[in-house]
Formats: structure tokens, sequence, C-alpha cells
């Protein structure tokens, strides 16, 4: 049973809505910390982020063990602080995948999750809390709640304002969203004013060609292409492609080279590796199939650079080993250099592709 009876709640304890801070009616029957103001919260909650940390929930809303040294309740204190900060973490990963992979109104329990520990770990004034602020931000956009968004948006913007410890990569992501809900409101001079300071930041942080700066490249892309400046958005898709392609090439290579300094004559298959958590393979996908989409029905007159996509995708899903998606990509490569290319260099290239995927997708006998 996980409804709530009133007379069995201690006096003055007020029990909240994990999703809406309502008045709670029920309790997850789980875990029994967690609860809601009815059953669509709850199902959307489970759904989003509940069900992967359900138990890791209970040593963190229970009251502490009596500890029979000082010694022994710091280190429970440390403990407690360690798994906070990993849920933080974890939860803000996933809500970052729902938001890359267009499924917003899932990302919002989870960002909620991540606030809220960050709140519990930093205080209520920490810039550790602009992060999730974005996070929710990004998923009202999508969702079409402005209004909504701006108020996220300019907490975090207060928030950062009264720091003296901001890092580039929070400027670089504040200036991002702000990008975006400038986008949402068709304001692209102020859109392109915030994503212009996001490529600035994330380059100070992590360089000018690192994947987390090319997210900037892409939106401010993604306005060119609105405003019909073709040219200008062409140049950047390109750029945003180089530093995947760099990326995932490199990964790509090194994993080449284990096999061959490492074959063993069992057949064992050393696992593939992308470097990336799961929110940014999200974003890899979401990225370079945007880009594809656009450069098959508007750049048709550089084949070149669609087969250029298409070979960057197939590197991230052979390294992701969706060696099927892999195929895919690479055959749709093989075909357009056949067809316009007639390079032969490049096709062999892709051939070799395609043998190294299906060695690798047929099962050990």
């Amino acid at each position: 049973m996980n409804v709530i009876y009133p007379l069995a709640v201690p006096k003055g304890r007020r029990l909240c809505c994990e999703v809406c801070e309502a008045p709670a009616k029920r309790v997850c029957a789980a875990c029994t910390v967690t609860y809601y103001c009815g059953a669509v919260h709850q199902k959307a909650d489970w759904g989003s982020i509940h069900e992967k940390i359900c138990q890791l929930l209970i040593p963190l809303r229970t009251s502490m063990p009596f500890y029979n040294s000082e010694e022994e309740r710091q280190h429970g204190l440390q403990q407690l602080q360690q798994r906070q900060k990993h849920l933080i973490e974890f939860c803000y990963t996933v809500a970052q995948k729902y938001l890359f992979e267009g499924k917003h109104e899932d990302a919002v329990p989870a960002a909620l999750h991540s606030l809220r520990f960050r709140i519990n770990v930093h205080g209520l004034s920490s810039v550790e809390l602009v992060p999730a602020y974005l996070l929710l931000a990004e998923a009202s956009l999508g969702l079409g709640q402005i209004v909504q968004a701006e108020e996220y948006l300019f907490q975090a913007q207060w928030t950062v304002l009264k720091s003296t410890d901001c890092s580039n990569a929070t400027h670089s992501l504040l200036h991002r969203n702000l990008g975006l809900l400038y986008m949402a409101k068709k304001n692209y001079e102020e859109a392109r004013y915030h994503l212009a300071n996001d490529i600035y930041f994330a380059s100070c942080a992590f360089g000018t060609e690192d994947i987390r700066t090319s997210g900037g490249y892409f939106h401010l892309a993604n306005i060119f292409y609105d405003l019909k400046k073709l040219d200008v958005a062409d140049t950047l898709y390109t750029k945003v492609t180089e530093i995947w392609h760099k990326y995932l090439n490199d990964h790509y290579q090194v994993l080449l080279q284990a096999r061959v300094q490492q074959m063993d004559l069992l057949g064992k298959r050393f696992e593939n590796d992308t470097g990336l958590d799961e929110a940014q393979e999200a974003e890899a996908i979401r990225t370079l199939t945007s880009i594809l989409n656009i450069r098959e029905s508007t750049f048709d007159k550089a084949p070149q650079k669609t087969i250029f996509v298409l070979k960057t995708l197939v590197m991230l899903c052979y390294l992701m080993m969706n060696y099927s998606k892999a195929q895919e990509y690479a055959r749709r490569a093989l075909n357009l250099a056949e067809e316009q290319l007639r390079d032969v260099h490049e096709q062999n290239a892709i051939q070799e592709l395609l043998r190294l995927i299906s060695a690798e997708d047929r099962p050990i006998t």
C-alpha cells in the first residue's frame, strides 16, 4: 500500500511531492522515503530517475545510526556526502541524456533531484546550483514553457553574478542556455551575442577544438541556417563535424592499434570505448544526425561533406558497439561515393570500414 494516512504522519512534519512540492498523498512502497501528490507525478518520477536511484535514497533520507565515537560519526558523514555527490552527477548526466534525446518531460524529475542534492551539499547560494538550473531551463524551453525557462535562467544568472569563483565552464553553459532562450524567442541578435560568449568561455576552459566547445558552434550554425546565411552555416557545421571526427578518430585509432599489438589467439574481443558519458554520446548522435539531415537536404553540391559526416557517424556507432547502425551509415557513404565522387581511394577506405564492422558483428564460434 502506498497511500499516506494523515494520522500516521508525526505532528508538525510536512510531506511534499518530489516533483511539484505540493502536499503528499502517496509514498514509494519500495524505499518508503519518497513522496508524491498523486499517481501521475509518482509515475513520471519513476520513469525518469526514481527507478534508478530508489534504494540509494534510503540511507540519505533516514536518520543516521548511533555511533560509538566521534571518529565513526565523521566517517559516516563523509560517506553520506560522497553518496550525495555521486547522485548529483548521476542525476545530472541522466537529465542531460534525456535533453539530447528530446525527452524534455523526462528530464525534469532527474534535474530536480540533481538540484536538491546540490542544495543539500553546497547550500542555497552556491554557484554549484547553476548547472541544475540550466538543465531545468533547457527542459522548460523544450516543453514550450518560456516564462518558466526565463525564471530558471535568471536564477542561474543571479547566482553567477554573486559568485567570485565561477568557472569558465559554468559561464559557457550559462551563455549557451541564454542563447537557446533567445533563439526560442526569435531574437537572433541577442542569441548570437550569448553563443559567441559561450564559445569564448568554452575555449578558455577546454580549447577551441574541444567537443565541449563544439555545441556553441553548432547552435550558432543553426541561427545562420534559419537566417538563410547558408555559407556561414556551412562553415560552422563543417567545423563541428571536424571536431567530432578528430575526437572519434583518435579513439578509433587507439582501438585499432590495441587490436594489432594484443591480438588474442582465442578470439578475445576488445571492448570499444568512446570516452564519453551517456549524455555526451546522446549529444554526439543528435548533433551529427542533425548536420547529416541538413547536408542531405540543402548542401547537395558537396557530397564529400555528406560522406564526411557519415564516416564520423560510422566511427561513433562503431565505438558505441551499435554495429548495425554503423553498417547502415557506411553503406550510405559508400553508395554516395560510388554515385557522385568516382573516388576509388574514398571507396576503398569506406569498404575497409565495412569489413571491420562486419567482422566485429559476427558472433565468435
